[in-house]
């Protein structure tokens, strides 16, 4: 039977104090509460549509911004990520898809390559979602990039609402992450790299 793929980590600071469990080979299972609402619908969404069973508990100095929170919880989630991988033999390493959310459109490619690197093309006719600046999902998947040490472009074509911009976002993420982490059963347990490592 294959070692299960699941991680926990928890993280506390004078920010922010946060307890988050992933399962790279769930059912889309979750239990999301970071105090900020729309944030936590991404994550849901991020959850059932990768198939990753998430349980998250985070709270933060909302009173101040939601920044600190929405950051370290992408920081934590990347750890996770990367620590549930362990030695990522096997892992298809690569993962893209497309995704519409009714008039929006995402695409999303990655490199699980222990090679940091975000590109981020997003553009939304509001700032705004509720009291949720959209500016703060950048920094989120900045976060994720950086503790994950992957390479990521983010990209939404088109669209006109805020909320399925983002909304098309996250899914289309969850999906991409899903085929990257996925075991490919033709390698035989290898790294799927010529080196012979991820570097």
């Amino acid at each position: 039977m294959a070692e299960k793929r699941i991680a926990s980590i928890t993280r506390k600071t004078a920010e922010t104090d946060i307890a988050l469990t992933i399962n790279l080979d769930g059912t889309g299972e979750y239990e999301v509460d970071t105090g900020i609402p729309f944030f936590d619908h991404m994550l849901c969404l991020f959850s059932k549509h990768g198939l990753f069973d998430l349980n998250l508990k985070a709270s933060g100095d909302l009173d101040v911004d939601y920044h600190h929170t929405v950051e370290d919880v992408g920081i934590v989630l990347g750890d996770a990520i990367k620590e549930a991988l362990g030695d990522k033999l096997g892992i298809r390493r690569y993962g893209f898809f497309i995704l519409p959310m009714d008039e929006s459109l995402a695409r999303v490619a990655m490199d699980l390559s222990n090679r940091p690197y975000l590109h981020y093309e997003v553009q939304s006719p509001a700032n705004y979602i509720r009291d949720f600046n959209i500016v703060l999902i950048r920094e989120f998947f900045q976060a994720v990039v950086n503790s994950l040490s992957a390479n990521i472009h983010l990209k939404v074509e088109y669209g006109d609402e805020p909320h399925h911009i983002v909304e098309a976002l996250f899914k289309c993420f969850a999906r991409a992450l899903d085929a990257a982490t996925s075991i490919d059963p033709r390698t035989e347990g290898k790294l799927p790299s010529t080196k012979d490592m991820l570097t």
